[in-house]
């Protein structure tokens, strides 16, 4: 593709951050001048402006690679390998474990300064 091409497809870019914050702008007061009518009908109301805002957000240049980025992600997340039952367990164990075992270290390591510091105080 171009760089002709590009720049005409995200030309209108400004205008459409603009329209993006009058939206949320304006979701923001309604909020707050609705505020006596019901909580549903004011939160439908923020989540149909927040579908409005992700749509015209989507058509932005910023946007477009925001989506590529996310559609990577969890292509990625897809490929990942979970650990079965046992391997999970057997690793929460040892972490318990080490844990424990280090717990018990500081905790002797503290009375044993304490108990000096006491001697050395008086």
């Amino acid at each position: 593709m171009s760089a002709t091409a590009e720049e005409k497809q995200y030309k209108l870019d400004s205008l459409k951050w603009l329209v993006i914050i009058a939206l949320t702008t304006s979701a923001i007061y309604g909020n707050y001048y609705f505020a006596a009518e019901s909580f549903l009908y004011r939160a439908i109301a923020w989540l149909l402006v927040a579908v409005i805002v992700v749509f015209i957000g989507s058509k932005t240049q910023k946007g477009s690679s925001l989506l590529t980025l996310m559609h990577g992600a969890y292509n990625e997340a897809l490929r990942v390998v979970w650990p079965t039952r046992q391997e999970r367990n057997q690793t929460t164990l040892m972490v318990v474990v080490v844990v424990l075992i280090m717990s018990m270290i500081l905790w002797g390591l503290d009375t044993f300064f304490g108990w000096i510091a006491s001697i050395v105080i008086g």
